[in-house]
């Protein structure tokens, strides 16, 4: 999951993409004026901004270049109907990272920030997590209780490390879906139950009788790994 910022003025486009966004598992917040989007950056940092250029207080460049300034980490991806070369080059040469002319498949948008998110994300997807009694090296792909270590397959692996990586988050089944499956997800979502009811069946056996981490189910939304209180 990532803090998204969407700088949109346009109400129709603004409020496609905040729901979305959101139902990609993102924590959206959606500004109209470019100003209070740079506030709102101040106060709390963002993984990835999606940036319109024909803001109503300020040009979408400027903004760009104070983001960029401020945040040098965050991925920033302009999404705008300005189409001529010129633009485009301004607007890399401002900090974003990739220039999008609207109109935008939703499908083709989403693979693209994942594609961002993941390159920036490596570091962190990397880093050994410990819940509890339970152990992820995603490095090494290995996952351990108490030291010892036990199988997953594949795709058991990957859902679970992406669950870790927000532990105590709801995380939406769209999300997973995407994350996990990616490129290769066609149809219905009925695999992912699948793979969790066996995820939750290994981690059980994995534990024997003590407290572990637990999948909890979010009806009609998803999925939650919650840490044990023992």
């Amino acid at each position: 999951m990532a803090r998204v910022l969407v700088v949109e003025d346009d109400r129709t486009i603004g409020e496609v993409l905040h729901t979305s966004l959101t139902q990609h598992g993102h924590e959206v917040a959606w500004h109209t004026r470019g100003r209070t989007a740079l506030q709102d950056a101040a106060k709390q940092p963002c993984d990835l901004v999606l940036l319109d250029l024909g803001l109503p207080d300020l040009d979408g460049t400027e903004v760009c270049r104070e983001l960029r300034s401020a945040l040098p980490a965050c991925v920033i991806v302009m999404l705008t109907a300005r189409a001529d070369e010129m633009d485009v080059v301004v607007g890399l040469e401002a900090g974003a990272d990739d220039y999008l002319v609207k109109p935008v498949p939703l499908g083709e948008l989403h693979a693209r920030l994942r594609a961002h998110l993941r390159r920036h994300s490596t570091d962190r997807s990397q880093v050994e997590i410990t819940l509890g009694r339970l152990r992820i090296d995603p490095a090494a792909r290995r996952v351990a209780v108490d030291g010892i270590e036990f199988q997953l397959r594949a795709k058991e692996f990957e859902l679970l490390l992406r669950l870790a990586q927000d532990p105590g988050n709801a995380v939406s089944r769209e999300a997973l879906m995407a994350d996990v499956w990616d490129a290769h997800w066609f149809g219905s979502t009925k695999t992912l139950d699948v793979h969790i009811a066996t995820l939750r069946r290994k981690l059980a056996e994995a534990g024997g009788a003590g407290r572990m981490p637990e999948i909890a189910t979010l009806r009609r939304h998803g999925y939650r790994l919650e840490e044990s209180e023992g």
